[in-house]
């Protein structure tokens, strides 16, 4: 399955996440949620992901944590804030580069009424 069939299903799950549940729970309540779903529905997806540092003397340091990886292909950063910003954005940037991973969703669940306005899809050479 590709990135964007991948992520078109995601999104599926999400956006019925949001309307059952709204906004206003921890980031990491709607994780462990989405996380369920997503295995329910037969994908592959695993909870903060380590990614390690590849730099001479720090090979066993862990850089950063994905939130959530879709089979093996596409990342979840979900947040539950009042506003993305342009950093969130290249956070996931900088993951997807360090993870040579090409799609990433950012998911803010913190909106009021159409969660689309809190999504962003970010690309590292799709």
């Amino acid at each position: 399955m590709r990135e964007n069939e991948i992520a078109k299903l995601v999104l599926d799950q999400v956006l019925v996440l949001h309307r059952e549940y709204g906004p206003g729970l921890f980031e990491s309540v709607y994780e462990k949620i989405l996380l369920s779903r997503l295995r329910s529905t037969g994908l592959k997806a695993e909870r903060q992901v380590p990614i390690y540092l590849n730099e001479e003397g720090l090979k066993s340091e862990i850089a950063f944590r994905m939130d959530i990886v879709v089979n093996e292909k596409l990342i979840l950063e979900l947040k539950s804030i009042e506003k993305l910003t342009k950093l969130h954005r290249m956070q996931l940037l900088t993951y997807l580069r360090l993870s040579k991973l090409k799609l990433g969703l950012l998911i803010n669940f913190n909106t009021e009424y159409v969660l689309r306005e809190g999504m962003q899809k970010v690309v590292n050479g799709l």
